[in-house]
């Protein structure tokens, strides 16, 4: 039903913790034809997370991204700052399951991972899953509809 539209690039972002994450989540995305939009961080130095949840949130707010990808440590603080933005349904996924549960009863727009619990195989999983699910609509619409203040 509501799939992402390929048109717009993917906005990516992540701290110290999720940097390498990023990285290869990013060539994933590139592999599947997806424009990314890497906000930072570009190293493994200690950096805040909010300095790169928000851009990410930031783009997928205003509709330049498509979605949005964010990796920290517990995927916690990421997922929070996300979720301060309008229009923003950040989910923190920690499994293949919760990132399909996500996209169907939730329409997620950002997927958020705790790279320091999850390991690269099964967040590059959580990614395809997200990105291939569809929101199921229905009696979940009007749930969604009920989430911005």
């Amino acid at each position: 039903m509501n799939q992402f539209d390929k048109n717009l690039p993917v906005a990516i972002g992540a701290d110290h913790a999720g940097y390498e994450y990023k990285e290869a989540v990013k060539k994933q995305l590139e592999s599947l034809g997806w424009n990314v939009n890497d906000k930072g961080t570009h190293s493994a130095d200690s950096v805040d997370y909010p300095d790169f949840a928000h851009p990410v949130a930031a783009d997928v707010e205003e509709g330049k991204a498509a979605f949005g990808i964010l990796i920290c440590g517990s995927g916690n603080g990421v997922c929070i700052t996300a979720n301060k933005h309008k229009g923003v349904r950040a989910a923190l996924c920690w499994n293949e399951e919760l990132s399909a549960l996500a996209r169907q009863h939730n329409n997620a727009n950002v997927l958020c991972m705790p790279a320091r619990f999850v390991p690269l195989e099964l967040a590059q999983i959580m990614v395809a899953t997200f990105i291939d699910t569809p929101f199921e609509g229905g009696r979940h619409q009007k749930r969604v509809d009920k989430i911005q203040c």
